[in-house]
């Protein structure tokens, strides 16, 4: 009941001083004690588990089925082979999905909420799963309360605790305040806070009294931990197409099955042949390659600075035209540094580093700036808004004692910073006096400033001086310069807060440069070329008329409010654009959730960005931005390509199994040889397309439509075309493994090894096809030398891999015989490798033509 005790008491009980907070040697000896400040989550699946998950699927219960059947049959060679296969299957099936989870668990790690503490008294900001009881947490507006807290100081503070109590609008809360009731609900006790909770408005202090499990947020864990995983409309899309395929399938199946018992056929080999067919026509390894390929990317995406928080942007990515962008930090360097100020006296310059000299009323300017701040700095390293961290360097540089002058001036009051205002006040106390300290916009100030400092006088603010503040902050603001004022007065006593903004002493501002950052330049080029416009928005310096249908030509928009962001992201949105919006604060939640991609800074950004956002860029670089879109289009390819290679090989073994029964030829081949070919052969070069390198000029292309079919541009043809040749090329082998031994597919006296033998062509040729045609897919108009024989080390890996595999299946005399295969003599190798090298080949002349046709439409572009 840390609620009914006095704050002095709390801090009695953890052995803590509020001004300097615990040591780092206490913080991690209770840390050992206590345990890491995080929530049990639900348990992870064993092994074993995974394993059996692996097996349950209509698919494989097809396949065990057929077990069944054989092993009834006394077909136990066969039956042995389809349960190794199955197993197969699923132990690729769980080395893709444990290196999935783990891919995503390293995604996680990397987007640990952070806490503002106070630790050998210096603030500095660390893993909240750090947090220990008796820790000094700093409260400030955007940031999530790392624990449970007992307050010890509040100004203006409330709190979002909606989470844990179910309020809808947020508490006030009161360090002062102690609670006589030990039955209080947690939604009443104003001199507290949880874990979870979010800091609306003003700021405080407090004391860690509960972490993890031991938090009430702990002891109703259940009810927050996440559930089943959403999967992304890609992969919604792509199992919707499966089942599809899979109905057609069957149906195809139960024709064939129908047609060879009318032929008269072995009933026990066409049910396993229609089976076979089945699992050749499905393409049921599409969802787990896309996964796959899906947490691989992200991952690289996320060693690339850009932390992929929801799947689907992944896919979304490929389509942004538009990037709206803030102007500090991310198309600058956030490095804000004071060069300039101004009073009455005229236009001063600052030398960094150095103490500078200045006047009276200079040092008053610089004393309000530092008083009226939040952040910190300590031996260089800063907390709190760079803009006011300058404000700190501005009086370091003019050699004032900052500590003393904290010391000296008590805050006792305060109105924190919103966007409405564009103000920040502080009520402060000095030996008995009481002064309000304002600063922010320069125009807001001048409105609320009745009189203004002139050579330590103060005098009535005229119409001619506030003309000489508005023209000088306009040569400011024209030579790139961010510009903030100051005012004061004396006040009476601590309670006028409602006249705290009102007659103020205007006393002077500062002129601030924020260099770009030396890549935002090529970087804008890039998406320019891929089609992508950039709009900087900053609050730095709109009108209502006509705006959706003047939106289209503007580039940037100046002195924008949170609402305003919304409103021109929805305005850019209906006009057809894919929006993406970058926010750090607050009040950009409802922008970020607006844009098709919102973008949240992750070393400036406040938890509510970050947890708003579908993207986390770790250093708030713009350039990270266009270069995750790049990755982002890439992925999105090598998807594609993955899923047109499985598509093409399923058609080509439907075409070469369905033609050859329905004119009376023996199945060219037998369900083991296709299960084999299509749960293993071809798995491993559509990972490995999933991962390749990526197309270098893809932005030089446009963005994809986000309407537009995932098998658009020539996809679908290249599938079919693709298909029907492979297939076509498999049967031309079956043929010819009867032609060399002087038989035809029509002369069903053949000898059994004859067949074998056929079917030991067709097999090879299928595959190598199969393999070869993979090196075709990696670029839909580049030629394969150009590109590189082996710029994909995966899926040079695995062509070899899968040469490999049959060179085993079809040379170990065991195994030969477990699949009815035969030795090939040196003319079915050559014709096998010259058979499978057609797709391949034939695709390099289509190329040709593709490159003579872009050509000619981009010498016409004028």
């Amino acid at each position: 009941m840390w609620f009914a005790k006095s704050i002095n008491s709390v801090l009695s009980e953890f052995r803590v001083d509020q001004a300097s907070g615990l040591s780092e040697s206490d913080a991690k000896a209770r840390l050992v004690k206590y345990g890491s400040n995080k929530l049990q989550g639900k348990k992870t699946r064993n092994i074993f588990r995974m394993f059996i998950a692996q097996l349950q699927d209509w698919l494989i219960y097809v396949l065990l089925v057929a077990v069944v059947i054989t092993l009834f049959m006394g077909e136990f060679t066969d039956a042995t082979i389809i349960v190794l296969v199955i197993i197969t299957n699923a132990v690729l099936g769980l080395i893709q999905e444990v290196r999935a989870g783990k891919a995503i668990e390293a995604l996680q790690g990397m987007s640990v909420p952070k806490a503002l503490v106070r630790r050998d008294g210096v603030v500095e900001e660390v893993d909240s799963e750090r947090i220990v009881p008796g820790d000094i947490l700093i409260l400030e507006a955007g940031r999530f309360i790392a624990a449970d807290i007992r307050l010890i100081e509040s100004v203006n503070l409330q709190i979002d605790e909606s989470a844990l109590t179910g309020e809808s609008v947020p508490s006030d809360k009161d360090a002062s305040v102690i609670s006589d009731d030990p039955n209080m609900p947690l939604g009443d006790r104003t001199n507290s806070s949880f874990m979870s909770s979010l800091v609306t408005r003003g700021r405080g202090l407090g004391v860690v009294v509960e972490t993890g499990m031991n938090s009430e947020v702990g002891k109703i864990a259940n009810l927050i931990i996440t559930g089943k995983k959403s999967k992304t409309p890609l992969e919604i899309r792509l199992n919707s197409l499966g089942k599809t395929l899979g109905l057609l399938a069957i149906g195809i199946c139960l024709l064939i099955f129908i047609i060879t018992m009318l032929q008269g056929r072995n009933i026990a080999d066409m049910f396993l042949m229609s089976v076979s067919l089945a699992v050749a026509a499905i393409p049921e390894g599409l969802a787990a390659i896309v996964a796959v390929v899906l947490s691989i990317g992200v991952t690289s995406m996320s060693k690339k600075n850009a932390i992929i928080r929801k799947l689907p942007a992944v896919e979304t990515l490929g389509s942004v035209n538009i990037i709206c962008s803030d102007k500090t930090g991310t198309l600058t360097q956030n490095k804000m540094t004071v060069t300039t100020y101004f009073n009455l006296e005229g236009r001063g310059y600052m030398e960094r580093g150095k103490n500078n000299a200045v006047s009276d009323d200079i040092r008053l300017l610089a004393k309000a700036m530092i008083l009226c701040s939040d952040a910190t700095l300590e031996n260089g390293h800063g907390t709190g808004d760079p803009t006011e961290i300058a404000l700190l360097v501005f009086g370091d540089d003019l050699g004032m004692d900052r500590k003393t002058l904290n010391r000296e001036n008590h805050r006792v009051g305060e109105l924190s910073f919103d966007s409405g205002r564009k103000l920040m006040s502080t009520l402060h106390v000095e030996h008995e006096n009481f002064t309000v300290y304002t600063k922010g916009a320069i125009g807001n100030l001048l409105k609320i400033s009745t009189h203004i400092l002139k050579n330590g006088e103060v005098v009535p603010l005229n119409e001619s001086y506030r003309n000489q503040i508005l023209n000088a902050a306009e040569n400011m603001a024209n030579g790139a310069l961010r510009t903030l004022g100051v005012a004061y007065k004396p006040a009476d006593s601590p309670d006028e807060s409602s006249q705290t903004e009102k007659n103020l002493i205007f006393a002077g501002f500062v002129g601030m440069i924020d260099p770009p950052r030396p890549e935002v330049k090529l970087s804008i080029q890039l998406a320019k070329t891929a089609g992508i416009t950039t709009i900087m928005i900053t609050g730095d310096h709109m009108t209502e008329k006509d705006f959706i249908d003047r939106i289209a030509g503007y580039r940037v928009f100046a002195r924008v409010s949170p609402e305003h962001k919304v409103k021109i992201v929805g305005a850019l949105k209906s006009l057809g654009n894919v929006v993406s919006m970058t926010g750090d604060g607050v009040n950009d939640a409802p922008s970020l959730y607006a844009a098709d991609i919102g973008i949240a800074m992750g070393i400036t950004g406040t938890d509510v960005a970050r947890g708003a956002s579908d993207m986390i860029l770790t250093d708030d670089n713009f350039a990270t931005i266009v270069s995750a879109i790049e990755q982002g289009r890439n992925i999105y390819n090598n998807i594609k390509k993955s899923v047109v290679f499985l598509l093409t090989c399923n058609l080509g073994e439907v075409i070469s199994v369905l033609v050859t029964l329905l004119i009376g030829w023996e199945a060219p081949l037998i369900a083991t040889q296709l299960l084999w070919i299509n749960l293993l052969t071809d798995s491993f070069p559509a990972v490995a397309l999933g991962m390749g390198p990526g197309n270098p000029d893809i932005m030089r292309e446009k963005p994809r439509n986000a309407k537009e079919s995932f098998f658009s541009g020539g996809a679908t043809i290249h599938m079919i075309l693709g298909g029907s040749l492979i297939g076509a090329l498999t049967i031309a082998a079956f043929w010819f493994g009867y032609y060399e031994h002087g038989y035809s597919p029509f002369d069903h006296s053949a000898p059994k090894t004859t067949v074998e033998y056929a079917r030991t062509m067709a097999f090879m040729v299928l595959v190598v096809c199969q393999l070869f045609y993979s090196l075709a897919l990696r670029n839909s108009s580049k030629s394969i030398f150009r590109i590189g024989i082996f710029s994909n080390k995966y899926l040079t890996g695995a062509i070899l891999l899968g040469v490999l595999l049959q060179l085993i299946v079809i040379g170990i005399p065991a195994v030969q015989s477990a699949f009815h295969l035969q030795m090939l003599d040196l003319r079915g190798w050559g014709i096998v490798i010259f058979l499978g090298l057609i797709p391949l080949s034939l695709d390099e002349f289509i190329k040709i033509f593709i490159r003579l046709h872009h050509k000619k439409i981009k010498t016409a572009t004028p």
